[in-house]
């Protein structure tokens, strides 16, 4: 998996990307001490999350939302299981899979806001199906979030514009961020969507990415997955996406600020 890795990300670092965002949570296996060893040895930085997925353990069904806000500070305050490496960004997550925004969810997504106020770290979602957006939105300004530190996440499965700029207009970044997964939603509507968006001046509340992986343990078959979706990996972006784009009439620079200037407002 370490040598996965290194391949993957030089791989991103010869086409010009310097940061990956990791959004992998502690409840969806996140090893600290796998991703030190990488970060030693790729070409690139590494911006790790706390916070915690949709498909919430029975541990934390029970538990208050101030317990759980706890563990993001520290995550992101003293270090990650014993290390020195602190999170950067908090995950949160509803789907309907899991009852969309139910109480536990509500709590979780409470507990992130409450994290996000006392650290200030941006938050980033996952979205499922992507209209639970405004539900996150909701919530999150009951509980104080600044929405422009906010990526509602997983919109890129949609191609209702109006619905995308519904989010941007309340403050929000968009994420466009499973280009590959083409069976979700193909290739050509997922740039289609960008473009419209790009040509209505939404170029700097957009974010652009794939959810792909280095490796991955959800699937007893990953070649299978990689055939049914071969352009699921880390620099399908740089070697299909931007051309497409350019070709489309979107700009170098409205480019440039999808890919650089925007995560860089959010981190700074």
């Amino acid at each position: 998996s370490v040598e996965s890795a290194r391949e993957k990300l030089t791989a991103l670092a010869d086409r010009g990307v310097g940061t990956v965002l990791d959004l992998t949570t502690a409840d969806m296996g996140r090893d600290a001490h796998y991703l030190q060893r990488v970060a030693e040895i790729a070409a690139v930085n590494i911006v790790v999350a706390t916070g915690i997925y949709w498909n919430v353990p029975m541990y934390w069904r029970g538990r208050p939302a101030e317990e759980l806000k706890d563990v993001f500070v520290r995550d992101i305050t003293e270090g990650i299981q014993g290390t020195e490496i602190k999170a950067g960004v908090i995950k949160l997550a509803s789907d309907q899979q899991a009852g969309g925004v139910d109480k536990v969810n509500e709590k979780c997504l409470r507990a992130g806001a409450r994290a996000h106020r006392e650290t200030g770290v941006p938050i980033a979602t996952h979205t499922g199906p992507p209209t639970l957006g405004r539900e996150q939105q909701r919530l999150f300004k009951e509980e104080g979030v600044d929405l422009t530190r906010v990526i509602i996440g997983h919109v890129g499965d949609t191609t209702d514009t109006d619905y995308l700029k519904e989010l941007m207009n309340r403050g929000s970044y968009i994420g466009m961020d499973r280009f590959g997964m083409d069976r979700t939603l193909g290739f050509e509507d997922r740039v289609d969507t960008v473009v419209a968006l790009c040509r209505d001046g939404y170029s700097e509340q957009i974010t652009l990415a794939h959810d792909a992986s280095c490796s991955v343990d959800w699937f007893a078959d990953r070649a299978a997955v990689e055939e049914a979706m071969p352009n699921w990996h880390f620099c399908h972006i740089t070697d299909d996406v931007v051309p497409a784009l350019l070709e489309r009439g979107v700009s170098e620079g409205q480019v440039e600020t999808m890919l650089r200037e925007n995560p860089r407002r959010l981190f700074e």
